[in-house]
């Protein structure tokens, strides 16, 4: 089996077309995305419309959640700009999508850990805002829930990373297909992303087993600064054309 892996597209709509591209010639069985589809400042309607059109399996993302749930006050400009884009039919589509998706062979899908959308399953933060691989105790802390899973999916980070828990499952955090770093955190700074690419992942089992490719692709991503600054988001213009908060 080959299974093509997609997180946190963020309404990029090239970089997703990029990445779709890609995976058209990799002779996948099945792709599938693991949420926060549409929240950034950039193309959320046709990114709505785009993913709508595949109807890929989809797990439910902490911004998919949050453009529904959250107050207006409460969203990032980016979610402001987002939620308005889209109908309230469509608020409710992302709302309603499952918090996890178990696949056949032992395959789960999450968006941040097993019990949260909302934090990295891979990662701690630091008191400067940095992240750092998790400590063993806290990521076996986050793994209690995975129903005997041998294969975990995560995103949320939007860090690429491939771990292997000893005496447990393979995690494999895609990376963001369309949102190198979010422009309108004071901590992304900090974050050390370090370029502008799309990113995805391959996984494919053979006797037994998972095996991950990283993969990261060049594309229009100048497009998608010209587009934030069209929309009012300057501050984004940056993260998109460098992978950095400059």
């Amino acid at each position: 089996m080959r299974l093509a892996v997609i997180s946190d597209v963020h309404g990029n709509l090239p970089a997703l077309e990029a990445v779709l591209a890609d995976i058209e010639t990799r002779g996948v069985d099945a792709t599938i995305n693991l949420g926060d589809c549409v929240t950034g400042p950039l193309w959320p309607r046709e990114t709505f419309a785009l993913l709508e059109q595949l109807a890929l399996p989809t797990v439910r993302g902490n911004h998919d959640r949050w453009i529904q749930e959250w107050p207006e006050e409460k969203l990032s400009p980016a979610g402001r700009f987002s939620r308005a884009a889209l109908t309230a039919e469509q608020r409710l589509h992302l709302h309603g999508l499952p918090a996890r998706i178990a696949l056949e062979q032992g395959i789960l899908a999450v968006h941040g850990t097993p019990d949260d959308d909302s934090a990295c399953l891979l990662e701690e933060m630091l008191e400067d805002g940095r992240y750092v691989p998790a400590r063993r105790d806290v990521l076996t802390s986050r793994l209690a829930n995975i129903g005997g899973a041998g294969l975990v999916l995560c995103g949320h980070s939007h860090r690429q990373a491939v771990v292997q828990v000893f005496r447990g499952p393979l995690i494999v955090n895609p990376g963001s297909v369309g949102c190198p770093v979010f422009g309108d955190i004071p901590i992304a700074a900090q974050l050390e992303y370090r370029s502008p690419h799309a990113r995805y992942a391959i996984l494919t089992e053979r006797r037994g087993h998972w095996q991950a490719e990283l993969l990261a692709l060049t594309y229009d991503w100048d497009r998608a600064a010209a587009r934030a600054v069209e929309n009012g988001f300057p501050n984004w213009a940056s993260a998109y054309a460098s992978g950095a908060v400059l």
